[in-house]
């Protein structure tokens, strides 16, 4: 049986994104990191002392992940860059569908051995056109191919585990990793089948006890399943199209989640003003964070 929450939180940043994404938490400078995809931002929020600033980009870009006091990795519709926190700069680092520039970036997360997953997809949400990259020391492999909207990339503490989502067909996977090199070592098996319930499959993050904290897009709730795939708890958002979760707080102890607007009518944006919001779950988690990438 699922034990139900109702929100108890609040919003931690109320500008509201088109479509918010990639949240991920810098513990060095306490500071949450997240995109607004469509927008073309990356928006920055100091935890400590509430200042907020959102950062105009080029492109479309979707992930972020640390490398070190100086520098993030962004995954974009061009390709993965390098930035400079200091000046905002992208330097370009590695091709991920040059072949494909109807694709852009979408959900991806770095393994504890600092490899980075990343999933492609149309921009028009195609069947089938996108794919999920293993990206190392530069180099890009294909790990999974014919994906529509990959999401829930993330990994148990210990990289022995990855998981993934396709979230048009909404089966989460899990297939075992060589915690050494971020690489899949078997095939991908389905955990969760949630394909005939309301809502997608979307962004996840794995708890330092290997449980896996889902947002439900379209539900309008963050879902904990335990590592056999059982949902165990359901934690009602106030907006309907949740769509990644990270764990924040200088001892990774609490959750934050992204959500959009996009798609909604006038009335349904009226209905739910933290539509697009950066929201905090009002619980104590036992959270990790998220590892740095190795350039």
């Amino acid at each position: 049986m699922t034990d139900i929450y109702e929100f108890e939180g609040k919003t931690l940043c109320n500008t509201n994104s088109v479509l918010g994404e990639g949240p991920t938490y810098d513990p060095d400078s306490n500071t949450v990191w997240w995109f607004n995809i469509l927008g073309k931002e990356l928006h920055e929020l100091r935890l400590a002392t509430g200042e907020k600033k959102v950062h105009p980009l080029p492109v479309m870009a979707s992930v972020l992940a640390r490398i070190d006091a100086g520098r993030q990795l962004i995954a974009t519709e061009e390709g993965l860059f390098v930035r400079d926190l200091a000046s905002g700069n992208l330097t370009f680092y590695a091709a991920l569908e040059n072949d494909r520039p109807e694709n852009r970036s979408n959900d991806g997360r770095t393994h504890p051995s600092g490899a980075l997953w990343i999933g492609t997809m149309s921009k028009r949400a195609e069947n089938q056109a996108g794919a999920i990259y293993h990206v190392a020391g530069g180099k890009v492999t294909k790990i999974f191919n014919g994906i529509s909207i990959p999401n829930s990339i993330c990994f148990s503490p210990d990289g022995a585990i990855g998981y993934y989502t396709d979230s048009r067909i909404n089966r989460l996977m899990r297939v075992m990793v060589d915690p050494h090199t971020g690489l899949p070592a078997g095939e991908p098996i389905v955990l969760v089948d949630s394909m005939n319930e309301p809502g997608d499959i979307d962004g996840s993050v794995v708890d330092a006890d290997g449980y896996i904290w889902n947002a439900r897009w379209g539900a309008g709730v963050v879902d904990r399943y335990n590592p056999d795939g059982l949902r165990i708890s359901r934690y009602k958002v106030p907006a309907v199209q949740p769509s990644c979760p990270a764990f924040i707080g200088v001892n990774a102890d609490r959750l934050a989640v992204t959500t959009a607007w996009e798609g909604l009518d006038e009335d349904a944006r009226s209905a739910q003003p933290s539509a697009g919001a950066l929201l905090e779950l009002g619980i104590e988690v036992k959270g990790v964070f998220d590892p740095v990438y190795v350039i």
